[in-house]
Formats: C-alpha cells, sequence, structure tokens
C-alpha cells in the first residue's frame, strides 16, 4: 500500500519524523509513540548528528525498533507520511523525494519565500500535503476568531500583531504571526503586503491608516505567544493565544496525519483539517 491510497479508518498510519532529535521532533515522536492512531515508521536527523543510530525513542527510555538515520530514503521506505518542522531547505529536499516515493507530508517549518512555497505546491500536485505556520488546533481556531473580528472592526480599528518565542527562533516575525495578518487582510477584502509595517525608528510620523503593525520578541524559552490587538476610540479588542508546551503542535499534527488518509493530492492546511472553512 502506497501513502496516496486510502486507508481503512482502523489502520494505523506510519509517519517519519523528520529532525528526530530536536525539540520538536522529540515532542512529535512521543505523542506518536503514545498514539493508537499512528505507528512511528521513520525518524530522520542531518548528517553529522550525534543522535545517528541511535533508537528515535530511547530519550523515552523505550525500544522504538527505528534507528534515526540521515539516509532519507531508507527513513521514508516504511513510511506513509512525514511530519517536518524543519528548516525551508531541508523541507524543501524531503518535499521532493516524498513526492517521488507517493509519500504524504505535514510540513510545520516556517520562513519559507513566495518561490518555495511554489514547490510545494508542485509536489502537492503529486502527493497530498498539509502545510500550515502552526499546527496547534488553539490557534487555529483563535485564526478563525480574527477572521470574524476583522470583518466586524473593519472600520476605525487599528491593528498590531505581537509575537514572542525563544531566543533559538531564527525568522521573525514568526510565521503564525504572519498568517494571522494575512487572515485579517484576506478578511477585509485587502492584502496583507500592501499594509503590512515591520519596522519603526526614528520619527516615523503618526500611523498610516489600515496598516497592520508588527512587533516581535525574542528570549528564553518562550514557546509562542501571540496578541492582536484592535485599537479602536474608546475601546481595544485583544485576542490571544499563549503555547506553553509544544505539546499542541505535535497533537494538531497528528490530526493532519489522519485527514490526509483521505486524501490523495493537494495542498490543505489546518482550517481543512478542522473543517473551519
Amino acid at each position: 500500500m502506497t501513502a496516496t491510497s486510502s486507508t481503512a479508518s482502523t489502520a494505523r498510519r506510519r509517519v517519519a519524523v523528520a529532525g528526530a532529535s530536536g525539540r520538536m521532533g522529540r515532542m512529535l515522536i512521543e505523542a506518536i509513540v503514545a498514539s493508537d492512531d499512528c505507528v512511528l515508521a521513520g525518524a530522520l536527523d542531518i548528517a553529522g548528528s550525534p543522535a545517528l543510530g541511535q533508537d528515535a525513542a530511547a530519550f523515552l527510555g523505550r525500544q522504538s525498533g527505528v534507528l534515526i538515520t540521515s539516509d532519507l530514503r531508507a527513513g521514508l521506505k516504511d513510511a506513509d507520511v512525514l511530519i517536518d518542522f524543519t528548516r525551508p531547505e531541508g523541507t524543501l529536499a524531503h518535499a521532493a523525494l516524498c513526492a517521488e516515493l507517493g509519500v504524504q507530508l505535514v510540513i510545520g517549518t516556517t520562513g519559507f519565500s513566495d518561490a518555495q512555497k511554489a514547490e510545494i505546491e508542485a509536489a502537492a500536485r503529486k502527493v497530498a500535503i498539509v502545510l500550515a505556520p502552526n499546527m496547534s488546533v488553539g490557534v487555529n481556531v483563535t485564526l478563525k476568531l480574527l477572521q470574524m473580528a476583522a470583518q466586524a472592526l473593519d472600520a476605525g480599528y487599528d491593528i498590531e500583531i505581537i509575537e514572542a518565542h525563544h531566543k533559538h527562533k531564527v525568522d521573525a516575525p514568526s510565521g503564525t504571526a504572519l498568517k494571522m495578518g494575512e487572515v485579517i487582510a484576506e478578511a477585509q477584502g485587502t492584502r496583507l503586503a500592501d499594509r503590512a509595517v515591520y519596522e519603526r525608528y526614528g520619527h516615523t510620523g503618526e500611523r498610516k491608516p489600515g496598516s497592520i503593525g508588527f512587533a516581535t520578541v525574542r528570549g528564553g524559552d518562550i514557546v509562542g505567544d501571540h496578541t492582536v490587538l484592535f485599537a479602536g476610540t474608546g475601546e481595544r479588542v485583544e485576542i490571544t493565544h499563549r503555547s506553553n508546551s509544544r505539546a499542541g503542535y505535535a497533537q494538531g499534527s497528528l490530526r493532519a496525519v489522519g485527514f490526509l488518509a483521505g486524501q490523495r493530492t493537494g495542498l490543505f492546511d489546518m482550517f481543512d483539517v478542522l473543517r473551519l472553512r
């Protein structure tokens, strides 16, 4: 059975994890090992990683029988789906091979350029892919709330998006913050590219009407905080989501894995997975 075939609702999905020795990779492996619907089928890491050759579940004090490898074909040979929360360049290499092998993808990587997104769209013509800047169920419900708020508060309210993450995060603003801005702009019939303000310094003058401002905080071990401020005259509305653990991302990823069982090709997001459209 290939990854693009439909599976019975009782079948356990065979899942490989990219970045298996990283913080998110380990959270994903822990969730898969504890799942009744999935089984760990592969574990990938970069060449030179000290984790290569180790059992992927060793950090849990368990043996999964799956060894961490940098050989992509070996790591994917038994998999229905690959979950990837790595870097754009690595994810694109994985996507190309997954498209060749018929392995579906759940992508939580952020920081893609428009050209890189086009490569993922091309891969999705061969295999089904869920691509989302944030896999958390709560974050995606928050996006739906922002869509509703943006439609109702479409005049007389200034919009600011404030996000905070740990000191190791390499892209800014976060993919989630950008997605929030995109959802708001689209709900108001506009494009984020025409409204976004990413930097303020010095004598900036008054705030440009209709702009969507972004503020970024980096420090410590903050998993991920996002607040959208709708500031009007005499009142303000704040919609906030805070992540205290990466567990929510892992659980959302497994929901995406289950959703893909019913798909052959196409590019989807968490609104599709959670039926929020």
